[in-house]
């Protein structure tokens, strides 16, 4: 018997774990441009991603993932990191990767895709399709 949930009518939440809960609020609000809904404190800070929840939970300690945890899909990546650059955002670096003077890396397939982290270590994107 197959099982078939109803998952897909149902709205996406995004989960992002910190441990500076004031430094958070000032990357994802000021910095990215997210709308702050509501904190929920001391368990999270709500914001609005274009219309996905993103619950950016609180702990007191937190070892990043290795990989991308979230990422967005920009129009003009040039731009976009022009802009998070010059509110204060680094671009990360990596040494397999060939990537041009902002950090952009365009992959085989045509995309383009630029990394940075929050400030707890969080590996986010930017990516051009």
């Amino acid at each position: 018997m197959t099982l078939k949930s109803n998952l897909g009518s149902c709205n996406l939440v995004a989960f992002v774990t910190v441990v500076d809960v004031d430094k958070a609020r000032t990357f994802y609000r000021d910095v990215l441009g997210l709308r702050l809904v509501r904190e929920d404190l001391p368990f999270a800070l709500v914001f609005d991603a274009h219309g996905i929840m993103l619950r950016v939970s609180i702990s007191k300690k937190h070892t990043p993932l290795p990989g991308t945890v979230l990422g967005w899909d920009v129009p003009k990546i040039g731009k976009a990191v022009s802009d998070l650059a010059a509110a204060g955002v680094r671009f990360e670096r990596y040494d397999f990767l060939k990537q041009d003077e902002q950090g952009i890396w365009a992959s085989p397939t045509g995309a383009k895709v630029a990394w940075f982290k929050d400030h707890d270590g969080n590996l986010l994107s930017l990516t051009e399709f």
